[in-house]
This record gives structure tokens, C-alpha cells and sequence, in this order.
């Protein structure tokens, strides 16, 4: 009876963090490049209500809960000096790499460092409003244990210095 208790601590405690650790290395754990993000109908893809893996400024027009809502970032002066501002900031972080900048939307994924879990950021210069909108969302997961809105919170703040 003792030695099945040391093969089950075995395989919980040893074996299966290693093949978790291991499936992330191999890019398992990645999922796969949206085809659907981008401005639809003047809005950033809405978030799935069931699903706490994404925070959209544009969520209050969108189905949603509390948790997928975040303001969106508020910039004095130029548009295009902030939305430049703003992609610096993005390309000096850990783990992101810009997939699409253009004029007035910026694309970039984001990696997590072990376990390779790669997550949707957009941004979209609102001009009139004088704001940018975002949206970060994990690929993989119903939950996202908040990292979504930090990163987006990391870049406001980073934005305001």
C-alpha cells in the first residue's frame, strides 16, 4: 500500500508538472493565431459572456459580464504620437511580439515564459474619442486568472508615466 502511495505522489507531484512543463516547451499549450480579431463593425471581437479569459474596452457594447469591462486608455494631444508611444511600450514587453502595426491598430501576442501560453492583444486609435481601445484575451482557458486585465493595466500605467 505504501509503495502505491509513493508511485501516485510520484506521478502528481513529479511526473505531470514535468509533462506540463514539457507540453508548454513544445508549444502545445499555444493554442492557435485568431482569424477573427481586427475591427468588425466598428468594435474589437466581443468577448465570449461565459468565458473570464478577456477584458475589452469595447465590452460594454458587446455582451458581457462586469469582469470582461476595462476602460479604454485616455491620451492628451496627437493621436499618432500616442498610438506610437503606445507601441513601444508593447514591443519593450516581456513575451510580446507585434504581429500587425498600422496607422491606427496594433496586433501582438503575448508568451508567457514557462508554459508558453500565448495570448490576443489589440489596440485601436479612437481618434475622435481621444482614446486607444484594447482588448487582451488568452487563447486557451475559461479563466485567466486576471492576467489579461494586469497586462492591460501594466501598459495604462507605463502610458501615463
Amino acid at each position: 500500500m505504501i509503495k502505491i502511495i509513493k508511485i501516485v505522489a510520484l506521478v502528481i507531484f513529479i511526473a505531470l508538472p514535468f509533462a506540463i512543463v514539457m507540453a508548454g516547451q513544445l508549444g502545445l499549450l499555444s493554442g492557435n493565431r485568431p482569424t477573427d480579431l481586427g475591427l468588425k463593425n466598428g468594435l474589437l471581437k466581443p468577448p465570449v459572456k461565459e468565458y473570464w479569459n478577456v477584458v475589452s474596452s469595447h465590452a460594454e457594447k458587446q455582451p458581457h459580464t462586469d469582469y470582461h469591462v476595462i476602460a479604454p486608455i485616455k491620451y492628451s494631444g496627437s493621436g499618432k504620437e500616442a498610438f506610437t508611444k503606445l507601441a513601444t511600450i508593447v514591443r519593450g514587453m516581456d513575451g510580446a511580439n507585434v504581429i500587425t502595426q498600422e496607422d491606427t491598430y496594433l496586433y501582438a501576442e503575448f508568451t508567457s515564459k514557462i508554459l508558453k501560453f500565448t495570448d490576443d492583444v489589440e489596440f485601436v486609435l479612437d481618434e475622435p474619442a481621444g482614446v486607444i481601445q484594447m482588448r487582451s484575451a488568452s487563447r486557451l482557458g475559461r479563466k485567466d486568472l486576471g492576467v489579461n486585465r494586469k497586462r492591460l493595466e501594466t501598459i495604462r500605467t507605463q502610458f501615463s508615466a
